[in-house]
């Protein structure tokens, strides 16, 4: 199955990322939680390692305060879905980490 590409606005800032065809609708829904979240939390004056760091914190604290309340059905997620999340996430965080190490290396241009 051929992937397409998207470009996602979070805070004001332009990412590309790819996702499989058929997925288009639900990765942009993702990018408008994340721009969501990171405007909350102002960042869009942040750094980028700062402001995605920021986004990631709110919405895992939203997810770990919807996993802790017993009363709340939890919703079901398939096999596919969690692990294309997973490596989202991962790929998301080890992008964190390059920009982190680039800016501690001392070029403060990016």
């Amino acid at each position: 199955m051929a992937g397409s590409n998207l470009t996602l606005e979070i805070a004001g800032r332009r990412f590309s990322v790819s996702c499989r065809k058929g997925e288009e609708a639900h990765i942009t829904s993702l990018g408008r939680m994340i721009d969501g979240k990171a405007r909350a939390a102002g960042a869009v004056e942040m750094s980028e390692p700062r402001m995605l760091l920021f986004a990631a914190l709110m919405l895992a604290d939203e997810l770990d305060s919807l996993r802790k309340a017993p009363d709340r059905p939890q919703p079901a997620m398939d096999e596919h879905l969690r692990e294309t999340l997973s490596k989202r996430v991962e790929s998301l965080t080890q992008r964190i980490e390059n920009i982190a190490r680039h800016l501690e290396g001392g070029d403060h241009h990016a």
